[in-house]
């Protein structure tokens, strides 16, 4: 049932009104960020497909065939070569194919290809999702192209990418794309408060580090962004409250152990985003992403004008660009606070 996912109610209408039609395309492209639900629609249109006992046009959730789709049998092994073959569900109609490594095979579109061919075994159509689409190369998107051109009626493709890009243009032509927005601070709240998993203390902080992305909302190391903003915090009080140049460099050389190493570029991530919540709150602003530190941040805030904030922002993304290249970090990040410092 469409109802039960989050967000993209624009998405659900129109899947709804392409059921209705009776009218479904031979492939579907369905494109957006990361984490904002385009794997479960898709598992829902193919549960629609196939349902037993259908409300309407969507699926009822509950018959053999709707719990079985649900249920993927990925491999046990971390052997490549058993990531190549067709992932199946406990249907036999649904099945999913995902990139081994980088690339999706050749061999994974020719199954496809020749399974799509057969007419459905117990459901109303079959039904491939072809995950991370945009790791197709040449070989491959190629391949495809043979079941694009001449789809099955009863057999469909869905596409799932959140780089269209990165595809072909013969194959974005022989799709109908479906775009997927990012999720609202309150849709993601909303959803993360009917999830038992999540901690209700959490779940404010959660939705507005998520960028729009359920998943990431889901997966991030909430522990890990706290310890690694309260480091970042003492570099924005000193250059705003205290001027306390030692504590600076105490920072930069905090941030250049061995403790901080593979999260360097995550931590001036952090640092530009405590930058920019204190520049709104001195603009007025209501609305910030660290929304548990308001009472900090408005007292920092009180503190920088807009110039001081969008040059800390700027002198950090050239770090970011520096980094590209074999540079000090220790070096760079003892020069980036000091100047920032005294500007």
């Amino acid at each position: 049932m469409f109802i039960k996912l989050a967000g993209n109610q624009g998405v659900k209408q129109l899947l709804k009104r392409i059921l209705e039609s009776g009218r479904m395309p031979g492939a579907l492209l369905f494109v957006g960020e990361e984490g904002v639900g385009k794997k479960l629609f898709a598992i829902e249109l193919a549960k629609a497909l196939n349902c037993r006992s259908p409300r309407g046009v969507e699926a009822c959730d509950v018959c053999s065939a709707c719990t079985r789709i649900a249920k993927f049998n990925f491999p046990q092994s971390d052997k490549a070569e058993d990531w190549e073959q067709l992932i199946r569900t406990d249907h036999a109609d649904v099945a999913m194919v995902l990139a081994p490594k980088r690339v999706l095979k050749v061999d994974q579109m020719r199954a496809i290809e020749r399974e799509a061919n057969y007419r459905p075994f117990e459901g109303n159509a079959r039904v491939f999702l072809i995950d991370d689409a945009d790791k197709l190369n040449d070989s491959s998107a190629n391949a495809l192209l043979k079941t694009l051109e001449e789809p099955p009626k009863t057999s469909h493709l869905i596409l799932i990418t959140a780089r269209p890009a990165m595809l072909l243009e013969t194959i974005r032509s022989r799709c109908q794309v479906i775009r997927f927005s990012p999720l609202s601070v309150d849709e993601i709240e909303q959803h993360l408060a009917n999830d038992s998993t999540a901690r209700a203390s959490e779940v404010r902080l959660r939705a507005r580090l998520a960028g729009g992305s359920i998943g990431r909302a889901q997966q991030n190391d909430l522990e890990s962004y706290q310890s690694h903003r309260a480091v970042m915090m003492r570099v924005l009080e000193a250059l705003a409250l205290t001027g306390d140049r030692q504590q600076l460099l105490s920072v930069s050389e905090e941030l250049n152990s061995a403790k901080y190493k593979d999260d360097y570029e995550a931590m001036l991530d952090i640092f530009e985003g405590l930058i920019r919540d204190a520049w709104r709150l001195a603009l007025g602003a209501s609305e910030i992403v660290n929304e548990d530190l308001r009472a900090q941040l408005s007292k920092i805030g009180e503190k920088i004008d807009s110039r001081n904030a969008a040059r800390w922002i700027s002198e950090t993304e050239t770090l970011r660009e520096q980094l590209a290249v074999n540079i000090n970090r220790k070096v760079a990040t003892d020069a980036l606070f000091l100047s920032m410092a005294g500007g």
